[in-house]
C-alpha cells in the first residue's frame, strides 16, 4: 500500500468505528490533519491487527520522511550532555521524555501543538491504551513531579517516560520549583532503573502549564548536573529544545554553569 492508501484505509475504519459518515478530503494537508484528529479524540481501546499493522506501517514511514535523528550524530557540549533543537518524536535514543497532563492519557484537542499530542499521535493508538491501563491498575491521577515508563511503540527511541510538570497559575513559588526539579530527578531515576543509556529531556511545564523559560531551564540543568556527579551517573542526557527562545536559554544557563 502507498502512504496515501494507508492513510485512506485508517480514516476510513476509525470514521466507522465512531459510526460516522463525513467526506474525506481529497488533499494530503487536510487529510493528515483529519487522521490526527481522529487519533487524537480516540478513548483507550483494542482494535483490530490490520488496523495496527498499517497504521505502525504509516507512522514509521511518516517518521522516516521527517528525518531521524540518531544520539550517535550529535557533538557533546560536555562529557554526556547535549543540547539539540528539533522534533522530539525524530530522536533515536533509548527514551523520550512527555510532558504528560495527571491523567497520562495523552492530549485529547485534535491537532493541537503540544508534545503530549505529538508524541501519542506519532507514537499510535497503543501508547494511549498502555497508558490507561497503567492508570487504572493505579487507581489515581499521576501526582506532580511523578513519572511513568512505557514502550514508545512506532517512535525512533525505545521508550517515552511520562512526567507531569507543575501548573503555574499566577506567580511562580518555591514549592512549583521542587515539583520541577522532581520531574527531572524522577524521569533520570526511572530511566536509569530501566537500563536506560541516553534520554532527551523535553522542556518541562514551560508550554500552557505556564512555567517560565529561564528558571526552567536553570532547574533542569543544575538538577541533571548535580544528579550525574552524585550518583557518578553515564548516561546521557540530551537537552531538547524546539524554540529559538528556548536553545539561546539554555545556551546562556549551560555558559554560566561552565559546559559550553
Amino acid at each position: 500500500m502507498t502512504q496515501t492508501e494507508r492513510r485512506y484505509y485508517l480514516i476510513q475504519t476509525l470514521l466507522l468505528e465512531r459510526r460516522e459518515s463525513i467526506e474525506i478530503p481529497t488533499d494530503e494537508y487536510n487529510q493528515k490533519r483529519l487522521l490526527r484528529s481522529l487519533f487524537n479524540i480516540r478513548m483507550p481501546k483494542a482494535i483490530g491487527e490490520d488496523f495496527l499493522k498499517i497504521q505502525d506501517e504509516y507512522l514509521q514511514e511518516e517518521t522516516r520522511k521527517k528525518g531521524i535523528t540518531n544520539i550517535n550524530s550529535l557533538d557533546a557540549v560536555q562529557k554526556d550532555i547535549y543540547l539539540w533543537q528539533g522534533d522530539i518524536t525524530t530522536i533515536k535514543c533509548d527514551a523520550i521524555v512527555n510532558a504528560a497532563n495527571s491523567q497520562m492519557l495523552g492530549c485529547f484537542s485534535p491537532c493541537h501543538g503540544c508534545i503530549d499530542n505529538a508524541i501519542h499521535t506519532f507514537s499510535g493508538i497503543q501508547l494511549r491504551k498502555t497508558c490507561n491501563e497503567i492508570m487504572q491498575k493505579q487507581g489515581y491521577d499521576e501526582p506532580t513531579g511523578g513519572a511513568k515508563i512505557t514502550p514508545a511503540y512506532n517512535l525512533p527511541c525505545k521508550y517515552v517516560i511520562h512526567t507531569v510538570g507543575p501548573i503555574v497559575s499566577d506567580s511562580l513559588t518555591k514549592e512549583d520549583c521542587e515539583n520541577l526539579k522532581s520531574c527531572y530527578l524522577s524521569c533520570l531515576k526511572l530511566a536509569e532503573k530501566n537500563k536506560v543509556n541516553s534520554i532527551a529531556l523535553c522542556c518541562i511545564s514551560t508550554g500552557v502549564f505556564g512555567f517560565p523559560q529561564k528558571e526552567a531551564a536553570e532547574i533542569a540543568v543544575k538538577t541533571i548536573l548535580k544528579y550525574k556527579y552524585e550518583y557518578n551517573s553515564n548516561i546521557k542526557v540530551i537537552f531538547n529544545v524546539f524554540k529559538n527562545s528556548d536553545l539561546e536559554i539554555y545556551r546562556e544557563v549551560m555558559k554560566r554553569e561552565g559546559i559550553f
